[in-house]
């Protein structure tokens, strides 16, 4: 279910992002284009810059969202985006959002695949969003072990986890605050299959066939100037998960997790982002729904624990016109037994990589990331953060 989302988070960021609001950077916000100026070049230096073509494309748009993942090897998703409306149409103080409808598919080179449906509507004045997303997916991974009991090393147990199902949500903005109060349903119906036989050492106990279904009521907070790539602000969010019988899953277990993000400007051309992240898993949870740890340079899914743990910081540094160098830490753990940390698995990863400003009126930064790891080097397709939330 990991792979729909992040492939229809995208899909939103790339179509739903509101204007941010005026910020302080290493170049003026330009002026508005003229009419006669072309979508794809900016009237206020002459560099490349979509702004225009992103503030006048509605009713379908197609996306090409490059998977760079580790885990999954190299690949892409391909859509289409239905838009309600321009996406620069009276956007006021991150508000305004169109409506997006989105279809779509994707593919890995170690044979991942899937496909998805999915829908972001707004209502009541922007105060109640509403998303759906249906999918199948067959997603190929390596199964390390899980928390201290992690001692497969460097000789994982391959298996394939096949999800086919929906997931809904309703978030309400209270007033003109940025509290928003959430409640989504999710259901699945997953397939799984390792290809050692039973009795291999390492191998989790699983059921070949797993119904999921659970409730998941959030609260969020968000503060920040831009969704794509933010320079100041704080975003929080605490959610949990709870799958029971009543609700189609097979099993009764628990999920909870609290995400903390701040950004923070150092001056007119430095930009300081620190996140914090803790989740945890509870009861009959599947193996494959334990929570892992995610760094850039860490492969998803290879670091996994009833308990993890994370914090990463990033300094972004705007030093000449539309160009920017970034470099990050970041330091996880993961862990069986919260009385026993000392048996935690951890991982400290790094990297750096560099920006290109390709629409100013919407705050997106493109370019790439290189994370290093303790077992990997892995290449990133970043647009706007890597901690990106819509």
């Amino acid at each position: 279910m990991r792979w729909v989302a992040l492939a229809f988070l995208w899909g939103v960021v790339l179509a739903a992002s509101p204007a941010p609001a005026q910020t302080d950077t290493a170049a003026p916000q330009p002026a508005k284009p003229a009419a006669s100026q072309s979508p794809m070049w900016s009237e206020d230096d002459g560099w490349l810059d979509v702004s225009g073509f992103l503030k006048e494309k509605y009713g379908f748009l197609p996306i090409l969202v490059p998977i760079t993942e580790p885990a999954v090897g190299y690949g892409g998703a391909l859509g289409l985006l239905f838009l309600s409306r321009p996406i620069g149409q009276a956007v006021e103080d991150g508000l305004g959002r169109p409506s997006i409808t989105a279809v779509g598919g994707l593919g890995t080179q170690n044979g991942s695949w899937g496909a998805f449906a999915g829908d972001s509507r707004y209502w009541l004045d922007d105060h109640l969003q509403t998303q759906f997303t249906a999918f199948y997916m067959s997603i190929n991974l390596d199964f390390h072990g899980i928390g201290k009991d992690a001692l497969l090393g460097n000789h994982p147990l391959d298996y394939n986890v096949a999800p086919a199902g929906a997931f809904g949500q309703a978030k309400y903005r209270f007033g003109d605050t940025r509290l928003w109060a959430g409640l989504g349903y999710v259901y699945s119906a997953t397939r799984v299959h390792f290809d050692a036989p039973e009795g291999t050492p390492g191998r989790p106990s699983f059921e070949n066939e797993t119904n999921v279904g659970g409730v998941t009521p959030s609260l969020t907070w968000d503060t920040r100037d831009n969704i794509f790539t933010p320079t100041r602000g704080t975003y929080l969010e605490a959610s949990a998960g709870v799958f029971v019988r009543a609700l189609g899953a097979d099993d009764n277990f628990q999920r909870a997790k609290l995400v903390a993000l701040e950004y923070v400007p150092l001056g007119q051309t430095l930009f300081l982002g620190l996140r914090a992240e803790g989740a945890a898993s509870f009861a009959d949870t599947p193996f494959y729904l334990r929570p892992f740890i995610v760094l850039r340079g860490a492969p998803a899914v290879r670091y996994q624990g009833d308990e993890v743990a994370e914090i990463e910081a990033e300094l972004r540094w705007q030093f000449w016109r539309r160009f920017s160098l970034v470099g990050f830490v970041g330091c996880g753990a993961a862990w069986n037994d919260l009385q026993h940390f000392d048996n935690s698995q951890t991982v400290l990863t790094g990297g750096g990589g560099f920006r290109y400003e390709i629409a100013r009126e919407y705050g997106i930064h493109l370019g790439l990331d290189v994370g290093f790891g303790p077992h990997s080097t892995a290449l990133y397709v970043q647009v706007g953060s890597a901690w990106a939330r819509p």
